[in-house]
């Protein structure tokens, strides 16, 4: 691996770059907080070869909202849910939109 591939991954999304402790760090929670979203399924860290949780870019936004929604007096479980609902309605709704503007959903292309 290259070091311009070593780069390009930290700008990936998806890419698990950031350990339990650094992600816990950068939303200003703890890891028992990590460890409960996991529990509650909504974010799956991956695992690093060493069995250490390993989170992107993509998941700390994610957390980053049920934990607003905790600081706020929300159950864990609850505010789990809700951004899973969220994110749920969202989708529907981009689907629903295609579906109004005529393009076969998860294309580009007009319906047939």
């Amino acid at each position: 691996m290259t070091a311009d591939d070593s780069f390009s991954r930290l700008e990936d999304d998806d890419y698990p770059a950031y350990t339990m402790g650094r992600a816990a760090e950068m939303l200003g929670t703890t890891q028992g907080f990590l460890r409960a979203i996991g529990e509650a399924r909504l974010i799956t860290p991956l695992r690093s070869p060493g069995g250490h949780r390993r989170y992107s870019r993509y998941q700390l936004r994610i957390a980053a909202r049920a934990r607003e929604l905790v600081d706020g007096g929300t159950p864990i479980e609850a505010a789990c849910r809700i951004v899973i609902l969220e994110d749920q309605l969202e989708e529907a709704q981009r689907i629903n939109a295609e579906h109004h503007r005529g393009v076969k959903p998860g294309t580009t292309a007009p319906a047939a």
